[in-house]
């Protein structure tokens, strides 16, 4: 499944995302817009102009931030949204 994570320099919440999927051996493509400024405005294209770090995809899904993933994983859906890309109700 195709994991995407937008994230900034010195940001806790986007540590700890990156700390969640891997743990969840996930494997994700990393958008530090240090690197690449003009990732910020591609982020915010497709999130919303007033998204904060991180924002993450997880295949077509916007999953949100760190606080929704983290949200993810203790209703027990997470797994099963990495494993296939849908959603579990």
């Amino acid at each position: 499944m195709t994991v995407e994570i937008y994230t900034r320099p010195g940001c806790g919440y986007c540590s700890a995302a990156r700390s969640l999927l891997t743990r969840k051996k996930a494997t994700f493509t990393e958008f530090d817009i240090a690197k690449n400024p003009s990732w910020r405005q591609e982020m915010y294209d497709r999130a919303g102009a007033g998204a904060t770090f991180p924002q993450i995809w997880i295949g077509e899904i916007h999953v949100g931030g760190c606080d929704e993933l983290y949200s993810l994983d203790r209703e027990g859906r997470l797994d099963a949204l990495l494993e296939n890309g849908k959603a579990v109700s």
